[in-house]
């Protein structure tokens, strides 16, 4: 029900971390592995496709000054401290892992990214997507404001 968005999630935190050269492709995949099930866990009674914005904030992945508990026990499976992971990641990380969309921007100022979007099915009620809803009431975008979508 969730397994795409949540490996789509889990698959862009290990390739932030790929990107350093620093751990061992087995080291990798275990972390991806042990990421989708922290994050599968933890959204298990929390994921709505019938109203998708619904417990958004709950499955919001945030590093800011601080790291992300489910991403902090996905390193400890490997022997990365926190302190560690810190040094390897951005240090203004959010992802957002909804039903038929993960999206993330890197700081504070940057661009929501889309890495997964998919249409729910027709019976559904959504209209919007939970990135529409936040601007909502907003008469025009900031100007640091922008979507892009990337592909993987």
């Amino acid at each position: 029900m969730m397994k795409t968005e949540v490996s789509t999630a889990a698959n862009f935190v290990t390739r932030l971390l790929r990107g350093t050269g620093l751990l061992s492709e087995e080291q990798l995949q275990q972390f991806r592995f042990s990421l989708e099930e922290a994050l599968g866990d933890h959204y298990r009674h929390h994921w709505f496709p019938n109203a998708p914005c619904r417990g958004s904030g709950y499955r919001c992945i945030r590093i800011n000054h601080k790291m992300d508990p489910l991403i902090g026990k996905a390193a400890c499976t490997i022997g990365l401290t926190k302190e560690r992971l810190f040094s390897l990641l951005p240090s203004e990380l959010t992802m957002w892992v909804d039903p038929y969309e993960v999206s993330y921007r890197i700081g504070e100022d940057g661009s929501i990214c889309v890495l997964y979007e998919s249409t729910p099915p027709s019976d559904t009620n959504q209209t919007d997507s939970c990135k529409d809803e936040l601007r909502i009431g907003q008469p025009s975008p900031s100007k640091s404001f922008g979507m892009m979508t990337c592909s993987s």
